[in-house]
């Protein structure tokens, strides 16, 4: 099932991979952005993050937004358009909720984006 676009406002989603040693769900709570059925974060801790290695092991996750769930797959962003589109988005997003300077974040931060199956 996709995400409800109505949920893009939501503070937080809640991303489900696949540990890469144990095989266990892991998951973590991480600022978003949703374009269309695309969903989009930024990685502070970049390719060092348990998160994104577990992801570039098995892309296969599972993103939840409020009651909404999806299942789709994660992938590094590496296209420079898509990249500061998920750079813009998120920082957007986030700059007035946010008490302090996101703009080293959003700079350096590793670009994760999730296709989400279809409905």
């Amino acid at each position: 099932m996709a995400l409800d676009p109505a949920l893009a406002p939501e503070d937080y989603c809640y991303l489900t991979t696949t540990g890469r040693s144990s095989g266990r769900p892991r998951t973590i709570e991480v600022w978003f952005a949703l374009e269309g059925s695309t969903l989009y974060m930024l990685s502070g801790g970049r390719e060092g993050a348990d998160w994104v290695q577990n992801l570039r092991h098995d892309p296969s996750v599972s993103v939840r937004v409020g009651a909404s769930q999806s299942s789709g797959r994660a992938r590094v962003v590496d296209e420079p358009r898509e990249d500061e589109l998920a750079r813009t988005l998120l920082a957007g997003k986030y700059a007035t909720r946010y008490s302090g300077d996101l703009s080293s974040w959003r700079a350096t931060a590793l670009p994760v984006a999730v296709d989400l199956d279809p409905a």
